[in-house]
């Protein structure tokens, strides 16, 4: 499913969804050593993974329970866990690293999280043609 390299190419985070006594969780893997040094819980079923530019935080969309988990790089824990939308298919980080964008698919919305903390709206989206 989802895997982001953090920007300076040290680690490597990979969704576990439904992975034997791994589901549920994010495995970090120094990419050094390329050995998994930590596994980090997260919210049912983690599908995508976005990281900030600075690589300080990890955005991971939990589709069993329409959040976004956000990790810590530098603690490798959630420090947030943000409701969304249904169904959570894509995530991008803006360049400034102060918004995520989650593609809900399920009830066609985009959530705007700010600053990685709270879901500051859910915009509809159609097509324009």
């Amino acid at each position: 499913m989802g895997v982001e390299v953090t920007p300076d190419g040290s680690k490597v985070y990979v969704a576990n969804s439904n992975v034997g006594n791994v589901s549920d969780t994010v495995s970090v893997i120094d990419t050094k050593t390329n050995t998994v040094t930590v596994t980090v819980p997260v919210g049912t079923y983690p599908f995508r993974v976005a990281i900030t530019p600075d690589g300080t935080r990890v955005c991971v969309t939990d589709i069993g329970n329409n959040t976004v988990s956000v990790i810590n790089t530098t603690t490798n824990t959630v420090t947030a866990t943000v409701n969304v939308g249904q169904w959570l298919y894509g995530v991008a980080v803006t360049p400034d690293g102060t918004k995520a964008y989650v593609a809900n698919s399920y009830d066609n919305t985009v959530s705007v999280i700010h600053d990685h903390r709270e879901c500051y709206s859910h915009c509809a989206c159609r097509n324009e043609s």
